[in-house]
């Protein structure tokens, strides 16, 4: 057999690419001579697979002696002569195969003996435990079902650069076994997330990814061209219009798993196409929403992890535990020292935050306050905490505080210093709701960004919103946390990637 890149000592970039090279063009000779002959090196049909190699190790007592068939990639080869080990991978684990030349034949085994590492394999055999104490597969018969063209990554360590596990996300799941975990997680947790709602009698339903209006929302869509209509369209920036329309319409309790596209930028927290939860709730409030938010992160956190208790990149936290409230102005009082309701004006509060170092021209008091939360406060929100009465400033579309009008029913929740959701007691004001609107755009437009106003939106609102609680959360960070993964890359199958070219 061929020498395996997977056999080599460590090599330099530009030797490793020579090697990758070179295995190339040996496993393309053989495919060649495979087919000259008439052999195709990419089965046919299915093959019949009767047992993983999870199973077969769960209930080897059962299975001793018993015909199987397993199928999955050769990932090691140990060669002995007339007798061979390899390692079968397949979805549920690895399982090793012993593979004699007087089972299988000798020209089966010499043609055996010339197939790599990374080849699709089928065997069929018999359960057994070796000498050694190793439950495997004694093969009779073994059949090459798909020829790999290049090597697996170098053995001894693997598939490290971040970059390349990225592009290549399935040479990483074949490289590095564990990263499978993360997403067997993430699609459990979407499992649970589902149950969790259903159970509380919500709806799942899907709107509109296309859109043709961009509203006054802070965030940038992404633009696409419509042929046989001949206009230019929007990738949704959030849910939150259409599902409320559902509850005008007369649905109590909804919500939708969406995928989200924002034109921003990329980091550690953020990719520009994710997945939200958004859910509304007829005659409900935000301090239902808060009950509901943290009901449902201790389900997910115990159901999950096993414990209300996890562990995220060294720092404890307690997801079981009671949830810490604080409105925005105790927050910002408690981590700057600044009292807004000290200030007097906006000349106070603007000075007042100067001497903090934030230079905010002719922001008013609740810019202000906004300015100062995230400068001091979203950093120590490491336990679990909800802040809420958010300055109407930011909060286009919650509902005024009937005894603070420059203040408004939302929360947003942080669990290690990050932000994970956003909710309101929705604004079911049409009046209300236009003049915010028309405010937000013109600020937009002095920005550069031509937003119109969602006159269906403000029509449905017309007919009449009853009061109701929404909430929207992001998934991606939530497995992040759940799956103590560094990156919201380590949790995407396919992240957003600069094109090499």
């Amino acid at each position: 057999m061929a020498t395996d890149i997977n056999e080599t000592a460590e090599l330099t970039a530009e030797e490793a690419a020579a090697e990758l090279s070179e295995q190339n063009r040996i496993r393309l000779e053989k495919l060649a001579i495979l087919k000259e002959r008439g052999d195709s090196p990419y089965y046919h049909t299915k093959y019949p697979v009767t047992h993983k190699s999870a199973a077969i190790k769960a209930d080897f007592e059962g299975l001793e002696g018993t015909e199987v068939y397993i199928a999955g990639r050769i990932t090691s080869w140990r060669n002995m002569g007339k007798a061979n080990f390899i390692d079968i991978r397949d979805g549920e684990g690895t399982i090793q195969v012993y593979v004699r030349m007087n089972d299988i034949g000798e020209d089966v085994f010499k043609e055996f003996k010339t197939w790599d590492l990374g080849d699709i394999a089928g065997v069929k055999g018999t359960v057994f435990r070796t000498k050694m104490g190793e439950i495997s597969v004694h093969a009779y018969e073994i059949t090459l079902l798909s020829k790999s063209l290049y090597p697996l990554p170098e053995k001894r360590h693997g598939l490290k650069d971040k970059e390349e596990r990225y592009r290549k996300r399935y040479l990483d799941l074949i490289a590095n076994p564990t990263v499978k975990d993360t997403f067997v997680t993430r699609s459990r947790i979407m499992r649970e997330l589902r149950a969790f709602l259903d159970n509380k009698n919500f709806l799942e339903v899907e709107t509109p990814v296309l859109h043709t209006v961009e509203i006054g929302a802070a965030a940038r869509p992404f633009r696409t061209h419509h042929n046989a209509l001949n206009i230019d369209m929007l990738l949704r920036i959030e849910t939150e219009i259409s599902l409320k329309k559902l509850i005008v319409g007369g649905f109590d309790k909804v919500y939708e798993v969406g995928r989200i596209f924002r034109n921003e930028g990329m980091d550690s927290t953020h990719n520009p196409e994710f997945t939200t939860i958004e859910l509304y709730w007829a005659y409900a409030d935000y301090f239902d929403i808060m009950d509901l938010v943290e009901e449902l992160y201790r389900h997910l956190t115990q159901v999950v992890v096993g414990s209300g208790v996890i562990t995220y990149r060294g720092k404890e936290i307690n997801i079981g535990g009671e949830w810490r409230r604080l409105t925005m102005k105790q927050a910002v009082k408690q981590y700057s020292g600044v009292d807004y309701d000290a200030w007097q004006s906006d000349e106070q509060a603007r000075a007042e935050s100067a001497a903090k170092g934030l230079n905010l021209d002719k922001a008013s008091k609740g810019d202000c306050l906004i300015a100062l939360f995230e400068a001091f406060c979203e950093e120590n929100l490491i336990q679990p905490t909800f802040i809420y009465d958010y300055p109407i400033e930011n909060s286009p579309l919650a509902k005024r505080k009937k005894d603070e009008p420059g203040f408004t029913e939302r929360f947003e929740f942080f669990i290690n210093s990050w932000e994970f959701g956003n909710a309101f007691s929705e604004l079911n004001d049409p009046v209300d709701q236009r003049e915010r609107f028309v405010k937000q755009a013109a600020a937009r437009k002095a920005e550069g960004v031509n937003v119109k106003l969602d006159e269906d939106f403000i029509t449905a609102l017309e007919y009449g919103l009853p009061p109701t609680g929404g909430l929207g959360f992001g998934v991606d960070r939530l497995v992040m946390l759940l799956t103590d993964s560094a990156s919201i890359r380590d949790v995407l199958f396919f992240p957003t990637m600069r094109p090499l070219d």
